[in-house]
């Protein structure tokens, strides 16, 4: 299978099955003197870890990456300053229950893609959905931990504001708490924290799941990157975080909601400030206009359908064309939403990083 890799200068392959012996990724055109470390990819790759909290797969997975090639050590023997060259990393898989998923070779799981995985290349890999598992994300988010180091200043944070019909109150949102250890859901509002858990424990013992709402905000983006046809920022935004699995819907800035407004509701209207520089007195547009970024934070949010593998049976077909129902086994998560946020984060600093590269290529800015 191609399209294997996204981006134009600062591209990224991601390679490896759920169930295979290792996933990893290339890093390509990320230029030379970025320095980062282990430590700095590995704390974003833990907080998407699988196993961390009841509400997750159970699959114990310690995602370790390694760092194979493009770079050089600093003096200190810790940091690692990018030569240039396409940097390899590698996570090994440890923990994978190919046997679980004996009872479905043959079937195809209502809302996975294994139907129209197995029409398009007549062959596919039942074991977790191989390429086409979750599983694979965890590459991006070691690619994006390389790619928050590429744009000076840049900080790209993520949050889960909706779960099922359960929302955050807005009024309560606080970026510090959203790593907090008694967080396990990434929300900025620590008064929905027992809300999320009574309604997913109910979900999860149903053996059903639930769709979630997640929330990327990247500060320190600069004006001007992007372009106004075909190479729009919000356009390369909305396409990365639509290949992440589960997805269904992104809206950049205000969004959908824009569609019940008026002309003097949704417009940014804007000042000179006493620096010089112009400032917003809104941010209706998510930081993006025709397609070229204004300097404000760039704001986009996607939703994530339910986790198509439940305990509870569905009506289905098989390779030979009989009805069947389908009861998924194994481990997962009620609401992969959650997990999400990470990688959502990671799929924004990609998209940042290479329009900033695709900017200073075009104007030497």
């Amino acid at each position: 299978m191609s399209h294997n890799t996204f981006g134009h200068l600062f591209r990224v392959t991601t390679w490896g099955e759920s169930h295979g012996a290792a996933i990893g990724c290339v890093v390509d055109g990320c230029p030379p003197g970025i320095r980062f470390t282990l430590a700095e990819i590995q704390a974003d790759l833990d907080r998407r870890r699988p196993g961390k909290s009841r509400f997750v797969t159970q699959r114990r997975e310690l995602d370790e990456v390694k760092v194979l090639s493009g770079f050089v050590f600093d003096e200190d023997g810790v940091t690692m300053i990018s030569t240039g060259t396409p940097i390899s990393m590698v996570i090994e898989n440890t923990d994978q229950r190919s046997k679980d998923y004996g009872e479905i070779a043959r079937q195809y799981r209502p809302g996975h893609a294994d139907y129209a995985y197995d029409v398009k290349y007549g062959i596919r890999d039942y074991r977790g959905g191989g390429r086409s598992s979750a599983r694979e994300t965890a590459t991006r988010v070691a690619a994006g931990a390389i790619a928050r180091k590429v744009v000076p200043g840049l900080v790209v944070r993520g949050a889960l504001v909706a779960m099922g019909d359960k929302k955050i109150d807005r009024a309560n949102w606080n970026w510090n708490f959203v790593d907090d250890a008694e967080n396990p859901f990434f929300t900025p509002d620590p008064e929905s924290v027992e809300v999320f858990s009574d309604y997913l424990d109910g979900i999860r013992k149903s053996g059903s799941s639930v769709g979630a709402l997640i929330e990327i905000v990247a500060d320190g983006v600069p004006a001007g990157l992007g372009a106004p046809l075909y190479a729009k920022l919000d356009q390369d935004l909305a396409s990365n975080l639509m290949s992440i699995n589960a997805v269904k819907g992104v809206e950049i800035g205000n969004g959908f909601e824009a569609a019940g407004m008026t002309g003097e509701q949704n417009a940014d209207e804007m000042r000179m400030g006493n620096d010089g520089n112009p400032v917003f007195l809104s941010n209706n547009a998510g930081g993006i206009l025709g397609g070229i970024s204004t300097g404000q934070p760039v704001v986009a949010r996607f939703a994530v359908k339910p986790t198509s593998s439940i305990l509870t049976p569905r009506r289905s077909i098989d390779k030979d064309g009989r009805d069947v129902d389908v009861m998924t086994k194994g481990r997962h998560d009620p609401c992969v939403g959650i997990r999400a946020v990470p990688i959502g984060e990671a799929m924004v600093a990609c998209a940042i990083a290479d329009h900033y590269l695709r900017h200073r290529g075009q104007t030497g800015k």
